[in-house]
């Protein structure tokens, strides 16, 4: 008799490889077998796009650019929440080490390219059977603990509901970016990091020109899409897990860029200006161009005892409102002796 619990629901499989070939092969047999498949061309952005995921199985090539399989996989097993989310490798490598490796940082299992697809499905469905009965097992487990915990789960699953409460609190509703108030909380955080460390902590404030006129021209609908993709550029520039690109208030966005030298928040910047300007987003009614540009103010510093962050980002707004002033479509990084007397508007 068979007492693995049947597939309830359509399991959600990870594919992480940085070969196109793969992620395609293995997609089109996993879909063609009532998985969903979701994919990811290197170990940055499958750890980026985990959460939302949320797989039951992760595919895991070892052999990947800036980040290998190995490393990934400590860093998934790091997180509580997938500690039994099942790992399979897949390698070219048939060597003993690489497989010992495997094991020792958390895989589940070892598969060798090129692969069979029989054998990746069986291999696939017997770590899911032993996930779903475990998965049975804690149902049963629950279902006794309720005679004598039941408002214990019931604030657990409200301590649940809070995280995810917290987490949508901390998206800008429109840009799907981190909004004001999971800036305000980042930093202060880095802000006091910086300081500890004795590192720099460099900030950008970004302002689209002339917003208020595009509106009016185009509609606040195309002005939504044109912030959605001002958003997307700033999040695409900004590659480093801990710098935070976030809604800082209407057309302002910020970005928050840790242990960055005044030169890198520089480059960074100039990086942002070149991607606007190559996107030629229409801008019928700026006075600095045919196409969408913005404004940037830069500060760096690192934190002493005596400033505090709300100087900080003061400081940054000043550079901002030098470039607006000099003429916008500009980057401005602050200094003492030229941003002295500034009145903001």
């Amino acid at each position: 008799m068979n007492n693995i619990p049947l597939r309830t629901k359509q399991e959600i499989i990870l594919i992480v490889d940085d070969s196109s070939d793969n992620l395609r092969l293995l997609s089109t047999m996993l879909s063609s077998q009532g998985y969903t498949v979701k994919k990811a061309v290197s170990g940055k952005f499958a750890l980026q796009a985990l959460d939302v995921i949320n797989p039951d199985l992760i595919l895991l090539d070892i052999n990947m650019p800036e980040m290998d399989g190995y490393q990934v996989c400590n860093l998934i097993k790091s997180k509580e929440k997938y500690r039994t989310t099942p790992i399979i490798f897949i390698s070219a490598s048939d060597q003993i080490f690489n497989k010992v490796k495997a094991f020792q940082v958390g895989g589940i299992d070892y598969i060798t390219k090129p692969f069979q697809l029989e054998e990746v499905l069986i291999r696939i469905e017997n770590q899911l059977n032993q996930k779903r009965l475990y998965q049975e097992l804690q149902r049963q487990n629950e279902l006794l603990e309720n005679e004598i915990a039941e408002r214990r789960r019931a604030e657990n699953a409200l301590t649940e509901a809070n995280k995810k409460l917290e987490l949508l609190a901390w998206l800008d509703g429109l840009t799907g970016i981190a909004n004001r108030r999971k800036f305000d909380e980042y930093i202060h955080q880095e802000w006091e990091r910086a300081r500890r460390e004795q590192i720099p902590l460099s900030l950008i404030l970004v302002d689209v020109d002339f917003f208020k006129l595009y509106n009016d021209k185009l509609g606040h609908l195309m002005g939504d899409d044109c912030l959605k993709k001002v958003a997307s550029i700033l999040h695409y520039i900004v590659r480093k897990s801990t710098d935070l690109v976030a809604r800082y208030g209407g057309e302002e966005f910020v970005l928050v860029l840790p242990n960055t030298p005044q030169e890198g928040a520089i480059i960074l910047a100039g990086r942002i200006q070149y991607t606007i300007a190559a996107e030629k987003i229409i801008h019928p009614n700026s006075s600095v161009s045919d196409y969408l540009t913005l404004s940037m103010g830069i500060n760096t510093k690192v934190p002493d005892t005596i400033m505090q962050v709300t100087d900080f980002i003061n400081m940054a707004d000043q550079a901002l409102f030098k470039a607006k002033k000099a003429g916008r479509g500009r980057i401005e990084f602050y200094q003492e002796s030229i941003t002295e007397g500034v009145t903001l508007p």
